[in-house]
């Protein structure tokens, strides 16, 4: 079966619990973008994203008179998301106006208009609310928990948040965004240093007054979302990290690339797509007086924004102190995964793993284990396409689906475990990472494919309740030592274990095993 119909497959079979769908369109002053949904057992799973690029923020003038040419470009693209949503109850569709909208003075206009072509309300939203909403979406997609600061750079407004988990404690929304400040700053697309110094002071003040408060409050971790910090990501991805932190010192550099150039039209870097060219610039301004006022030493990228906080809002069960168990758990349900063998799989790794203590990166071995106990939980969600191949289809899956609260590294070393929990090990084939070293990624392999084996028989009576990992300091020689006789009254292990050690002997590892007498 080509990998491209695997998932379409197992997403077809019938889940445990009810299905409701769901559709979040945010209706933003550069783009329109909807996003089409399901819940599944307390999860939700992505059908569709649609996005069009209507700068409705373009056709604001300096009344705040949204003309006829914007208003035309917004309706066009509603009558296309309606196309999509025919048949949806209005109680399962949550659509948001924000900046250009809720400037505009004829904002009637386009409600009237809208209302011909698209049959669900549009509530306009205030900006305070707007850096709620983004802040759920954000809390709702991204693993880290604690203090968060969450800055949004939009078409026509920055939101600035600040929270613990899921609760916001301050936010705010400052009427500058990339496509207002390109029509102000930089006219017909002119790139100067003046330009955009201009951009810069402005931008700095509009945010001077709320430095003092937000920095009282502090932060364990700064994210940012939407589309100028996306870009922005990309770019640096593209051209200096892999890993896309932004940081200071790489948004002056890309300042640096940036007024090399007279004009947006001239503007060629790797990761930037020329739709956002016009819009890179002044976003690139914004962002940088934000790190300089905040005093921000570095911002990760976050999927989540206003539309996945809206999405969420739909279902009152969501808020949960832990997202990867939501999404775990929701695979679980949705791939009927025999949880029984998950945990009793589960249980064999942490075992396993808590004696384990080469780490070559010891710094991040707690984000290690849990994506190696998750990978233990998930291991078998590709047997509902067939058992043979098990492992490659479970990869493709946890590689390819949403999976909320793991960022894309994560994601990835989660499919590379599953990848390798069974049958010839080649390491030549793991997945490259830039975070995890290749030293760990097979350590934590290595646990896998054990805690498996060590559950082989599945409902098999003998438990396992101690077993000694000692490992050497050259990761190469592992053994393991169990209690009372197990190896001798569990023969389909033993049998596994002599198999596993010759695949581990044929790329230069060894694994012995004794029975404690």
């Amino acid at each position: 079966m080509n990998n491209e119909n695997l998932i379409v497959k197992a997403a077809s079979l019938p889940p445990r619990g009810e299905v409701r769908e769901i559709a979040a369109i945010d209706l933003g002053s550069n783009s329109f973008h909807m996003i089409v949904a399901r819940i599944v057992n307390g999860s939700i799973q992505i059908l569709s994203r649609l996005k069009q690029k209507v700068q409705l923020a373009e056709g604001l003038d300096e009344n705040n008179i949204l003309n006829q040419a914007a208003i035309q470009r917004g309706v066009n693209c509603l009558a296309l998301f309606a196309e999509r949503l025919q048949g949806f109850d209005p109680e399962n569709v949550n659509v948001v106006g924000t900046y250009t909208l809720r400037c505009a003075v004829n904002n009637q206009e386009f409600l009237r208009q809208a209302k011909a072509v698209f049959p669900y309300p549009i509530n306009i939203i205030t900006g305070k609310t707007e850096a709620k909403t983004i802040y759920a979406g954000v809390s709702h997609t991204q693993p880290e928990m604690g203090r968060k600061f969450v800055i949004d750079i939009g078409g026509g407004s920055t939101e600035m948040i600040i929270g613990d988990n899921f609760t916001p404690l301050i936010a705010e929304s400052r009427h500058m965004g990339c496509v207002s400040f390109a029509k102000r700053f930089f006219p017909n697309g002119e790139i100067s240093f003046e330009n955009f110094q201009r951009a810069k002071q402005e931008a700095v003040s509009k945010i001077d007054d709320l430095v003092f408060e937000y920095q009282q409050l502090g932060w364990d971790a700064v994210l940012g979302s939407s589309g100028t910090i996306k870009t922005v990501y990309q770019v640096i991805m593209a051209n200096i990290d892999p890993n896309g932190i932004i940081t200071t010192e790489r948004i002056n550099e890309l300042i640096d690339v940036t007024l090399k150039v007279t004009h947006f039209d001239e503007l060629k870097l790797a990761g930037l797509n020329e739709e956002r060219a016009d819009v890179f610039v002044p976003g690139l301004a914004i962002l940088s007086a934000v790190f300089e006022k905040f005093a921000i030493k570095q911002m990760h990228y976050s999927d989540g924004a206003l539309r996945e906080g809206v999405m969420y809002s739909l279902e009152k069960d969501f808020q949960v102190s832990n997202i990867r168990q939501r999404t775990a758990f929701g695979l679980a349900e949705q791939f009927n995964i025999d949880q029984a063998q998950a945990e009793r799989t589960y249980q064999s790794a942490k075992l396993l793993c808590e004696q384990y203590g080469y780490w070559k990166k010891a710094e991040l071995r707690e984000e290690m284990m849990e994506l190696l106990l998750w990978a233990a939980r998930l291991h078998e969600v590709g047997i509902v396409i067939n058992h043979k191949g098990m492992q490659k289809h479970s990869a493709y899956i946890l590689q390819n689906m949403e999976l909320p609260g793991f960022d894309k590294e994560q994601q990835r070393l989660l499919a590379t475990l599953v990848r390798f929990q069974t049958h010839i090990l080649k390491t030549n084939d793991f997945n490259k990472f830039v975070r995890y070293a290749p030293e760990d990624i097979l350590a934590l392999v290595r646990i896998l494919r054990l805690a498996i084996i060590l559950n082989k028989s599945r409902q098999a009576t003998e438990k396992i309740s101690n077993v000694i990992l000692e490992t050497e300091q050259d990761f190469h020689s592992w053994t393991l030592t169990f209690a009372n006789h197990y190896l001798a009254n569990t023969p389909l292990v033993h049998n596994e274990l002599k198999g596993e050690a010759r695949i581990l002997s044929e790329i230069g590892l060894e694994l012995r095993f004794y029975d404690l007498s």
